[in-house]
């Protein structure tokens, strides 16, 4: 197996299953020509997040990392025309990129991009008890996502769904001795919630157009 046909099947996959998709095409159009970070999730990844929500029945939903808005616009088509979903983006560049994508697809009205550090705008989520989310999908640096997790944590229910990208790291989340703080942090992430008994997990590797890695599932028990 090799990345050229972990992509076929990929294209193969999305081609069936996710086809022709203007808003998201332009949302990827439009994160390349702005320089961002070739990033964002794949389109059957997308549609995937997007599976999950609707099958939760997902009204509020959080998203740490927007870049693009790619994934938030897969993530906000679950919602009901009285949903909510908030993102978090640090970087204003890559806010202003997903606002024209976000409205672009007819979703404005149901994103509240908050731009800044993360860790700031959950804890004043969390001081403010800010109504729980449903759903929650964690997709950002990597060295925070042991805090990233405590702090969502603090804005579920009984039943929410957390969901956080890139767990594998091309296989070195194995590595007792990486000295990646990427890899550190989550490893850290996974052994908390392993150990955490509000939440039941499990994590997934996968392979594709993005190489290999893999997600984590959490659900508040």
């Amino acid at each position: 197996m090799n990345d050229e046909r972990w992509s076929k099947v990929d294209n193969y996959l999305a081609s069936l299953l996710t086809p022709f998709d203007d808003a998201l095409i332009s949302a990827l159009a439009d994160s390349d020509a702005a320089g961002l970070p070739p990033i964002s999730v794949a389109p059957n990844q997308g549609k995937m997040l997007e599976l999950l929500a609707r099958m939760c029945g997902a009204r509020r939903i959080l998203e740490i990392g927007t870049l693009g808005g790619y994934s938030t616009i897969s993530l906000a088509r679950a919602l009901p025309s009285s949903g909510k979903l908030i993102t978090l983006e640090l970087e204003p560049a890559h806010a202003r990129v997903a606002r024209t994508n976000l409205d672009r697809a007819g979703l404005e009205e149901l994103v509240d991009i908050r731009v800044g550090p993360a860790v700031e705008s959950l804890r004043s989520m969390v001081a403010d008890e800010e109504e729980p989310f449903d759903f929650i999908f964690i997709d950002a640096d990597k060295e925070g996502y042991p805090e990233y997790l405590e702090l969502s944590l603090a804005l579920t229910r009984l039943g929410t769904v957390i969901v956080a990208d890139n767990i594998v790291r091309d296989g070195e989340v194995a590595n007792l001795d990486s000295t990646d703080e990427r890899v550190r942090g989550v490893r850290l992430f996974l052994e908390l919630a392993a150990a955490d008994p509000r939440v039941s997990a499990t994590a997934i590797q996968t392979v594709g157009s993005k190489g290999y890695d893999g997600f984590a599932l959490l659900v508040v028990v």
